[in-house]
C-alpha cells in the first residue's frame, strides 16, 4: 500500500476511535443500560474466591475453603491471610500491597458511590491490611512473600491442596526492599484513611505501623529485586526501581497524617527521586502517573501550590490518553475502543488507568479546571468518558458482545486461568488432587467447574479485540487482584452517577 493512502487510513481510523471516545453521541449510544451496582458487588466477591488463611463464617464463594493455614510457621510467624494474585497459589506482598492501596483510593475518593456494598468493599480492603500488619510486625522486616513460584507454577491443584514449599521470604536491612516496603507503608496509610471513621483504633494502628515500615524502606534504600531475585523474578520483578514507591509512600502517608514532614520529603525528593520520570506509567510495578494525579488534588483544592510540578505532570499523562487531543499518544485504542498497552494481561492497564482519569476528573469538576494539552485542553467531562467507555468495553459493549467479567452478563469467560475455579471443589471432589493430577483438569475443553464470580481477566492483548477463552492463554484468561481493585472505585461511582456529565465523589 502506498505510504499517502496507509497515512489516509490511519488518520481516518485515529478519527473513528476519538469520534466514538469523545463524542456526545457514542457516549449515548454506549451509555446502554449495565447494571454497575450488581457488577460491583460481584467485583467485591471476587476478592473472597482470592482469600488465603482461614475462611469465615460469612464467607459467599463456599466451593472455596480453608487453606495456607501453616503459612509463615516454617519461619516462626504467622503469615496466614491474605491473597493470591492471580490463578495461582503463591501469596506476592508487592502486588497485593498495591491492590489494597487501590481499594483503599477507591473507597476514600468515591466512598458514598459505594452505597450498600461499602462495608464489604471495607471488608475486602481490611483482609489485606491485617495480612499486612502480620508481615510488618517485626520491625525493620517486611515479609514479601509466601510460597515458592516455580514449584507452584510447576502444579495444577487446589489452595486447599497444596503441597509445594511454603517458603518465607523477606525483607530487612541486610537484604533491603524499598520498593515493596514502601508501597506497604502506602497501603496501611490509605487503609487507615478507610477506617478513620468506621474503626479508629484499627486506623491508628494502621497509621503507625505505615509510619515506622516506611521509615525502614527510606532508610535501607535498594530494590527488592535484588535482595531476592531468585524469588520474586520474573513474576513480580520491580523494573522501574524504588523510587517511585519512596515518592508514593510519603504521598499516601501526608494524605493519611497531614505531617508536614511528608510534604518535605516529596518536595526535597522530587528531582532526586524522579517524579518526572516515566509519568505516563502506572501499575503494581510503577506508580508515577498515580503519584501525580495523588498529589495533584492539592494542588487543584488550592490548598498547595507547592506541588504546581505534580499537576503539571498529571496534566501532560491525562493528555496522552486522550486520542484527538495529544500528538503523541502513549496508548493506542483497538477499532471497538479498548485501550491497550503492549504485553500481557491487558486489563490491568484498562482498569488502572481509568481510575487515574476518573480520579483526576473528580479533582478538576470540584476545581473547576480542565487538563492542558498545548494549544488545546480537554474537560472534566472528558475524562469520565473515556473512563465510562472502558468500564463498558469490560461490562460487555464490545465487538464480541461478552462480558470480560465472570458471572456479570449473559456471556463472559467459561475457561478463566485459575486453579481453584477450575478444578472440582472439596465439597464436589473430597479427595485429594495432587500436583500433575490437575494436568487433566487444565488441559480440558470443559468450562471451568467454579464460578470465580467477579473475576475480571486479562482480556484482549492487542488491537484486535479477540479473546480465545482458553484457560492456557493466562495472558488473556488470568484473573488477577490488580485487575478489580482500581475497578471497584469506578464501579461504585457510575453507578451513582451514570452519566459523565454528572460529578460526584467524597
Amino acid at each position: 500500500m502506498p505510504a499517502a493512502a496507509r497515512s489516509v487510513r490511519a488518520m481516518a481510523a485515529a478519527a473513528a476511535v476519538v469520534a466514538m471516545l469523545l463524542s456526545t453521541a457514542a457516549v449515548a449510544v454506549a451509555a446502554a443500560q449495565h447494571d454497575y451496582g450488581d457488577a460491583l458487588h460481584k467485583c467485591i466477591l471476587f476478592f473472597e474466591g482470592q482469600r488465603s488463611g482461614r475462611l469465615p463464617p460469612d464467607q459467599r464463594l463456599r466451593w472455596r475453603r480453608d487453606s495456607g493455614l501453616h503459612d509463615g510457621a516454617a519461619a516462626g510467624v504467622d503469615l496466614t491471610g491474605g491473597y493470591y494474585d492471580a490463578g495461582d497459589n503463591v501469596k506476592f506482598g508487592f502486588p497485593m500491597a498495591f491492590s489494597a492501596t487501590l481499594m483503599s483510593w477507591g473507597l476514600i475518593d468515591f466512598g458514598r458511590s459505594f452505597g450498600p456494598h461499602r462495608e464489604e468493599a471495607r471488608k475486602a480492603v481490611r483482609w489485606a491490611t491485617d495480612y499486612l500488619m502480620k508481615a510488618t510486625a517485626k520491625p525493620n522486616t517486611v515479609y514479601v512473600q509466601v510460597g515458592d513460584a516455580f514449584r507452584d507454577h510447576a502444579c495444577w491443584e487446589r489452595p486447599e491442596d497444596m503441597d509445594t514449599p511454603r517458603t518465607v521470604y523477606k525483607v530487612d536491612p541486610s537484604h533491603p526492599g524499598s520498593d515493596v516496603a514502601a508501597e506497604t507503608a502506602a497501603a496501611l496509610a490509605a487503609g487507615s484513611i478507610v477506617f478513620r471513621d468506621a474503626d479508629p483504633a484499627y486506623s491508628k494502628r494502621l497509621l503507625d505501623r505505615a509510619v515506622a515500615v516506611f521509615e525502614f524502606a527510606d532508610k535501607y534504600r535498594g530494590p527488592y529485586s535484588s535482595s531476592l531475585h531468585a524469588a520474586v523474578c520474573p513474576c513480580y520483578c520491580d523494573y522501574s526501581g524504588y523510587q517511585d514507591e519512596l515518592l508514593w509512600g510519603a504521598a499516601w502517608l501526608h494524605k493519611a497524617s497531614r505531617q508536614r514532614e511528608y510534604r518535605e520529603y516529596i518536595k526535597r525528593n522530587e528531582v532526586v527521586l524522579g517524579a518526572s520520570d516515566a509519568i505516563n506509567e502506572f501499575g503494581w510495578d510503577n506508580k508515577h502517573a498515580g503519584i501525580n494525579v495523588l498529589i495533584s488534588k492539592e494542588v487543584l483544592m488550592g490548598k498547595d501550590e507547592y506541588f504546581q510540578s505534580f499537576r503539571v505532570n498529571a496534566d501532560n499523562f491525562m493528555c496522552t490518553l486522550l486520542p484527538g487531543i495529544s500528538n503523541h499518544p502513549q496508548i493506542q485504542y483497538s477499532p471497538g475502543g479498548l485501550l491497550f498497552k503492549v504485553g500481557s494481561s491487558n486489563m490491568q492497564h484498562v482498569t488502572q488507568l481509568s481510575f487515574l482519569l476518573l480520579a483526576y476528573s473528580n479533582y478538576l469538576s470540584h476545581a473547576g479546571g480542565r487538563v492542558s494539552c498545548g494549544s488545546s485542553s480537554a474537560s472534566s467531562v472528558q475524562l469520565r468518558r473515556v473512563a465510562k467507555r472502558q468500564v463498558d468495553y469490560i461490562l460487555g459493549d464490545n465487538p464480541l458482545r461478552m462480558s470480560y467479567m465472570v458471572g456479570y452478563g449473559a456471556r463472559f469467560p467459561r475457561r478463566i486461568h485459575h486453579r481453584a475455579s477450575s478444578l472440582p471443589s472439596v465439597a464436589a471432589h473430597p479427595a485429594r488432587i495432587g500436583c500433575k493430577a490437575g494436568a487433566a483438569y487444565y488441559a480440558s475443553p470443559a468450562p471451568n467447574p467454579n464460578l470465580l464470580v467477579g473475576a475480571v481477566v486479562g482480556g484482549p492483548s492487542d488491537a484486535s479485540d479477540a479473546f480465545p477463552d482458553a484457560r492456557a492463554v493466562f495472558q488473556q484468561s488470568e484473573p488477577t487482584t490488580y485487575i478489580n481493585a482500581p475497578l471497584m472505585g469506578l464501579l461504585a461511582y457510575f453507578s451513582a452517577h451514570p452519566n459523565p456529565a454528572e460529578s460526584g465523589g467524597d
